[in-house]
C-alpha cells in the first residue's frame, strides 16, 4: 500500500496517465528512499525514454532559474509539454531556497503541461544521482516531451546529478570564480553549452575570453561547448526583485499589525483557540495594512 491513500497500482497508473498528483507521491516515495520507489521506476520503465532530458548548472544567483522559465516558454510555444526538476545537493536544508528560486518560474504554475518539482535531498548525497534519475525517469514516463533538470553549484556532487541529462548548460556569469576553476580543474566535465550570463556586465567579455581559453585545451574539436553570451530576461528580473522587496516590506507591515492592533491580535489568538477560522482573521489583518478598516 503506497502512502496517502494511494495503492501501488493506482500509483502506476497515475503516473503513466500523467496525473499530478499520482507523480509527486511517486516522487516524494524516492525522495524518502523508500523500497517501493524503485519498484514504481522499475514498473514505468517500459514507458520511458520518450522525453529529451536538458541538465542546466552553475553557482547560485547566476540566472539559472530565469534562463529555465525562458526556455520553457520556447519549448511551450512549440506545443510541447515540460518537466522541472531543482535539487540543491549542498544541503539538507534546501526546500525554502528553492521554493523561492521557483517564484521565477511562477508564469508556468498553471500550465497543465507543465510540472514543476523541489527535489529536497534530505541530507543524502551518495544516493542523490540515484534518486534523480528516478525522478527524471518518472517525469519522462508521465509523458512529458522534456525535462529540465537544475542543480545549484559546480562541485563533485552536483556533476554527478547534472551527469544524467542528455545536454548540459553551465551558466556562468562575471564572478563565477569557484565554477572557473572547477573548469580548470576538471572537476565538472566540459559541457555541451557554457552560458555567460549578464552580458552587460563590463567583466563579462573578459569571463568569455577566459572559458574560451579553457574550452580550447581540449583537443578534440568536436567536443568543445558552444559558448553564448546573454543577458537573461533582465527586465523580468527586475520587476522579480521589486515584487520580492515589495511582498518582504507587507511582510513587515503584517507583523507589525499583529504586534500592535488589538483587534488583529485577538482575532489571531481566537484562531488559535479555534474561535475564529484563518480566513476570516487574514480579511482583518488585511484591511489593518491596507487602511480598510476604520
Amino acid at each position: 500500500m503506497a502512502r496517502a491513500g494511494w495503492t501501488h497500482d493506482e500509483l502506476v497508473t497515475g503516473v503513466l496517465a500523467g496525473d499530478r498528483r499520482a507523480l509527486a507521491r511517486a516522487i516524494t516515495l524516492v525522495e524518502d528512499g523508500s523500497p517501493e520507489a524503485e519498484t514504481l521506476v522499475r514498473e514505468v520503465y517500459p514507458r520511458t525514454g520518450h522525453a529529451a532530458s536538458i541538465g542546466v548548472t552553475g553557482p547560485p544567483g547566476v540566472g539559472k532559474s530565469s534562463l529555465v522559465s525562458a526556455l520553457v516558454a520556447e519549448v511551450r510555444g512549440a506545443g510541447r509539454s515540460v518537466g522541472v526538476v531543482s535539487v540543491d545537493p549542498s544541503s539538507p536544508f534546501s526546500r525554502g531556497a528553492l521554493l523561492g528560486d521557483r517564484i521565477r518560474l511562477a508564469e508556468h504554475f498553471l500550465d497543465p503541461d507543465v510540472y514543476i518539482r523541489s527535489m529536497g535531498t534530505r541530507g543524502h548525497l551518495g544516493g542523490l544521482a540515484e534518486a534523480t534519475l528516478q525522478a527524471l525517469l518518472l517525469v519522462d514516463a508521465s509523458g512529458k516531451d522534456v525535462v529540465f533538470l537544475e542543480t545549484v553549484g559546480t562541485g563533485q556532487s552536483e556533476v554527478e546529478v547534472i551527469g544524467i541529462a542528455d545536454i548540459v548548460l553551465l551558466v556562468l556569469m562575471p564572478g563565477s570564480g569557484d565554477a572557473v576553476q572547477a573548469l580548470k580543474a576538471g572537476i565538472m566535465e566540459i559541457p555541451d553549452v557554457i552560458v555567460v550570463n549578464k552580458m552587460d556586465h563590463p567583466a563579462a567579455k573578459t569571463m568569455l575570453q577566459e572559458v574560451r581559453s579553457i574550452v580550447a585545451l581540449d583537443p578534440d574539436r568536436e567536443r568543445r561547448p558552444r559558448i553564448l553570451l546573454t543577458d537573461a530576461l533582465r527586465e523580468r528580473n527586475l520587476s522579480g526583485e521589486v515584487e520580492t522587496l515589495a511582498v518582504a516590506r507587507l511582510r513587515e507591515r503584517v507583523r507589525e499589525a499583529m504586534a500592535a492592533d488589538a483587534a488583529v491580535g485577538d482575532a489571531v489568538e481566537r484562531v488559535t483557540q479555534r474561535e475564529l477560522d484563518p480566513l476570516s482573521a487574514v480579511s482583518l489583518v488585511v484591511d489593518s495594512v491596507t487602511g480598510a478598516r476604520g
